[in-house]
């Protein structure tokens, strides 16, 4: 850390990071920038948040005290549509104000964690000969970091294998980065267990879909909730994502009290709920399997099947092949989510070697390690 402050001196490190649409793209980012200005304390560090005009982004982003601004890019839709006439025009004008920010705010160095937000701005920076950084956090690359991959100074990734999608030599298997709450709780915190209401005599299940939601694990525990609530054996945390909250608390309101059903849009208290989960049932996003890790909650992972490149099938197998985790499909989930969820809360030994497991996936120290790497792109540029 002493180097990095010698060779940066007084000097403000300007950084452009781009990405969202989700949580997943979005807090990965800012766990990285929080890292830097842990080195190099947050008055030396400029950082402007480039994203999507209308995504999550765009208030997630101003709320945690950062500046953010929005591209007109959108994705093309994968079925016919007449959206799909607007796509062109969008990515001019998204590679016009992408230039005009570069050349306004001068980076020192460019990140993009993901998504389309990101294609147009790291592109444009390429072309202006600025150093670019992208993170994958999958094992199957996205679009836009393929599309970048040739001229970016280095990959930050998770998985091995990756040299299918990016330059061997500036591959860097960091993990992926998480804010710094993960995996400090004991499991089974009474503070995390007096958060959700409970009081640890029961096993608790933690369901959720993610920040947006997911209505295949929303209908899988609607298909089995009423027994769930009458045998009174399990406690269960559920995160229905904005998209179903109203629609999921009005199907719980029909089934009458449920003191064993802690239910909300979005867990602020994540740490929490890792900690008092015995068993997660999750989608299988980076950013998923990467706070399981770090929490060592085991797994039983339903992946999304409106990926690009399934991707996420792809996450949850290097788990199950580990022993870390357990996976369905979306089309067996409706009927076998909770039953196998149910027989895995009730075999404590198996949990605990799961949880063993899950936790040789983690690496804590994913932020710093990307921080680094940027710090070194930032560096190049100076030469």
């Amino acid at each position: 850390m002493q180097v990095i402050r010698e060779l940066y001196g007084m000097k403000q490190i300007r950084i452009i990071v781009s990405g969202g649409g989700t949580g997943g793209h979005i807090y990965p980012a800012v766990a990285v920038v929080e890292a830097l200005e842990r080195r190099l304390g947050r008055e030396q560090v400029s950082v402007l948040f480039v994203g999507a005009e209308g995504k999550m982004e765009m208030t997630k982003v101003p709320s945690l005290g950062y500046r953010i601004e929005g591209l007109p890019i959108v994705g093309l839709q994968r079925r016919l549509t007449l959206r799909n006439l607007q796509v062109p025009g969008k990515i001019l004008r998204s590679l016009n104000r992408s230039r005009r920010i570069l050349k306004e705010f001068r980076p020192d160095v460019v990140a993009g964690f993901g998504g389309y937000a990101s294609l147009p701005l790291l592109w444009q920076a390429q072309r202006m000969h600025l150093p670019t950084v992208v993170w994958e956090g999958n094992s199957f690359a996205g679009m836009a970091n393929r599309l970048l991959s040739r001229r970016i100074c280095a990959a930050c990734v998770s998985y091995e294998g990756m040299e299918r999608f990016f330059p061997a030599d500036r591959i860097v298997k960091t993990g992926n980065p998480v804010r710094g709450v993960f995996g400090r709780l004991p499991r089974k915190s009474p503070e995390a267990l007096s958060y959700f209401g409970f009081d640890g005599s029961r096993p608790v299940l933690l369901v959720t879909g993610g920040s947006l939601g997911a209505r295949v694990v929303n209908r899988s525990v609607q298909q089995g909730l009423s027994r769930l609530i009458s045998r009174g054996e399990i406690d269960l945390i559920w995160q229905t994502g904005s998209y179903y909250y109203e629609e999921m608390r009005a199907f719980l309101s029909r089934l009458g009290d449920a003191p064993n059903v802690w239910c909300a849009p979005f867990i602020e208290r994540m740490d929490y709920a890792y900690s008092a989960a015995d068993l997660a049932v999750s989608r299988a996003g980076a950013s998923a399997v990467t706070e399981l890790s770090l929490s060592g909650v085991p797994a039983l992972f339903i992946p999304s099947s409106n990926v690009t490149d399934d991707h996420q099938t792809k996450n949850a197998s290097a788990l199950v092949s580990g022993g870390a985790a357990v996976m369905l499909s979306d089309a067996e989930a409706e009927m076998k989510m909770l039953p196998v969820a149910e027989s895995l809360l009730f075999d404590g030994e198996r949990l605990e070697r799961m949880s063993r497991q899950i936790r040789l996936f983690s690496q804590p120290d994913a932020a710093d390690r990307m921080a680094g790497i940027l710090l070194r792109a930032a560096e190049r540029k100076e030469q």
